[in-house]
């Protein structure tokens, strides 16, 4: 482990807990929403034709990439217009979904890990999705967090993890990038000029295994490591 780092960067989706578990639930809630509030939309739309119509969006809206929010709150207007609902529930229908959609449940080791971590380091989430720290339950111990939805750009592009940087008041070879996902976090980082820690979960698979700083299963090694 790099002896300069001086704070941390850390992923949050898949990092600090399974996020599809998370979405699956929010996207049953968001439907018997719809059961209530637009029926014909529900009717015409299952759980299923939903998400396939917000996958569609994102290969039509390129420029939403960066903005999963956006994404889904053009698809729920989508879907209400082609079953004749007022396109204005898309609102309240997102405002539900993203209130579901912060009801995390956290890896074991997170919590404990965080403690550990934040005493030793300022650390910042580093994030491409639109997890809210402070309605998750993990603001204590972060100094903030640097979304691609208000910043414009994800990961892995080096300009999201530049303003990690400015945001920690460190340079990228003092600040180690946490996350899990080969590409985003891992190529992202390096490229970017940061070490890099891969967070591999057990029962994970990826089809590429970067060559990360480190390898780890769990945040609480990962606290280990710096410790020692």
């Amino acid at each position: 482990m790099p002896r300069a780092i001086r704070a941390l960067s850390i992923d949050l989706d898949d990092t600090l807990w399974p996020i599809w578990p998370t979405i699956e639930r929010a996207e049953r809630q968001l439907h018997a929403w719809l059961v209530e509030h637009a029926p014909a939309t529900a009717q015409r739309h299952d759980v299923a034709a939903l998400r396939a119509l917000r996958d569609r969006v994102e290969v039509d809206r390129p420029d939403l990439a960066h903005d999963f929010s956006a994404m889904r709150l053009e698809s729920l207007r989508q879907a209400l217009l082609a079953a004749d609902d007022d396109p204005a529930l898309a609102v309240p229908a997102f405002e539900y979904f993203f209130a579901e959609r912060q009801k995390v449940e956290l890896f074991d080791d997170v919590l404990p890990a965080l403690e550990r971590l934040a005493r030793r380091y300022p650390l910042l989430a580093l994030t491409n999705g639109n997890a809210d720290l402070k309605r998750v339950g993990l603001a204590q111990y972060f100094s903030g967090c640097v979304g691609a939805r208000e910043f414009g750009v994800g990961k892995p592009d080096a300009r999201i993890f530049g303003e990690a940087c400015r945001r920690l008041g460190e340079p990228a070879h003092a600040v180690l990038h946490v996350g899990d996902d080969p590409h985003l976090d891992v190529f992202g980082a390096l490229n970017a000029g940061h070490p890099a820690v891969w967070v591999r979960r057990a029962g994970a698979s990826h089809t590429h295994e970067p060559q990360a700083t480190h390898v780890v299963a769990e945040l609480l090694t990962l606290a280990d490591l710096l410790e020692a």
